[in-house]
């Protein structure tokens, strides 16, 4: 079998690197080609570019980029057709890998999977039938989402999601990070995004609120764990802080090390300042209190608060349906109430803490692995 993997992003490529693992497990003769970053390499991907150029996010960001974005849309789309797989499985990114679909079913009648369902619960719902045209097949990450993407016409599974495999600290690991980086106190896990543009935009409105917020909590230390493309961005960034944090720098570690110290400190941490976006699934998973903040180019947040139909982007709030996480999004994105946000949580976690275990359980915590769960739906596209 010969599948075709298309990733954007780093959370796409955790998704792929898992469902990669689960194909190899149930047809061990597969054999892969596309696009996608270390996870899906080490599953055995030869990448044919660097999956970096894709990450891109927000409609004004994407502007500049075009061009470039338009010849990898027609590179991809030509190498798909040229190799003729079995499948091709697009994930995330859907600006990028459904235009890709699109072109490749213009001309072949290829099997189509795109993995993770388009939020039409949360804007722009047209979006479902535009992609019915050139999907096949949807693997779904949210309990709800299967009977939106069936309406439209295409199949889909819940496939749960990949957060709840993810492995968790325990008290030893914890306990050893914390020495190995001298964290006595309490500390603030700070996620201020894994893209370019994010952590220049939100670097310093987190370390202006963090301030404010350690002005009163003096003990309070500050971990920082840094994606490995911004880690010399946000070393930058974060030197001029009114509290330096402990960065956590993937590079000064081989994978597994860094890996294991991300864990710990997500799960020691007392509180969390996170970007918007799947970080708060697994601050969620690690049971760990948070307050999302995001600021948007001014077209970007313009738009987006036009098309909304939900009231709140943390998909902690979505799952377990309550409203525990709170958000300081566009115009709000300021440190006073970033900091006055982080006090009240601080105060009082618990209700947040309820909701986090109630959206692991529903995302499938306990069952099957995702990407094993996620490779039995695209066999069963061909009857296997």
């Amino acid at each position: 079998m010969r599948v075709f993997l298309i990733a954007g992003e780093p959370s796409g490529d955790a998704l792929g690197g898992a469902l990669m693992a689960g194909l190899r497990q149930l047809c061990p003769d597969v054999a892969f080609d596309g696009i996608g970053g270390p996870l899906m390499q080490a599953q055995g991907l030869h990448s044919r570019f660097a999956m970096d150029e894709l990450s891109v996010m927000g409609l004004a960001e994407i502007l500049p980029k075009y061009r470039h974005l338009k010849r990898r849309i027609a590179e991809s789309a030509r190498a798909v057709i040229d190799t003729a797989p079995d499948v091709l499985i697009t994930i995330d990114s859907p600006d990028f890998c459904l235009r890709v679909a699109r072109l490749v079913k213009a001309q072949t009648a290829i099997r189509t999977v795109h993995y993770v369902a388009p939020s039409v619960w949360a804007w722009r719902p047209g979006r479902a039938a535009r992609m019915a045209r050139v999907i096949d097949h949807v693997l779904a990450l949210l309990p709800f989402e299967p009977p939106l993407m069936q309406a439209a016409g295409m199949e889909c599974d819940f496939v749960g999601h990949p957060v709840v495999a993810q492995p968790q600290a325990d008290a030893a690991e914890i306990a050893a990070f914390r020495a190995a980086y001298d964290l006595e106190g309490p500390y603030v896990l700070v996620l201020p995004g894994s893209r370019r543009s994010e952590v220049a935009r939100l670097a310093p409105i987190f370390g202006a609120a963090l301030g404010r917020f350690a002005a009163r909590h003096p003990r309070m230390r500050l971990v920082l764990p840094a994606a490995a493309p911004v880690a010399a961005l946000v070393r930058e960034q974060a030197a001029s802080w009114p509290v330096p944090p402990v960065v956590l720098d993937p590079r000064a570690h081989d994978a597994q090390t860094a890996r294991a110290h991300k864990r710990a400190a997500f799960a020691g941490a007392d509180l969390a300042l996170a970007a918007s976006g799947t970080v708060s699934l697994e601050l969620a998973a690690a049971q760990t209190p948070m307050v999302v903040a995001y600021d948007f180019q001014w077209l970007t947040w313009q738009i987006m608060r036009r098309m909304a139909l939900i009231d709140t982007v943390t998909l902690v709030n979505l799952v377990s349906e309550t409203r525990t996480v709170p958000e300081c999004l566009g115009p709000a994105c300021k440190p006073d109430l970033i900091a006055r946000q982080l006090e009240q949580v601080h105060a009082a976690p618990q209700a947040q803490e309820q909701a986090m275990a109630l959206t692991m359980q529903r995302l499938g915590q306990g069952g099957e692995e995702p990407g094993l769960r996620a490779a039995r739906a695209v066999l069963a596209g061909f009857g296997q």
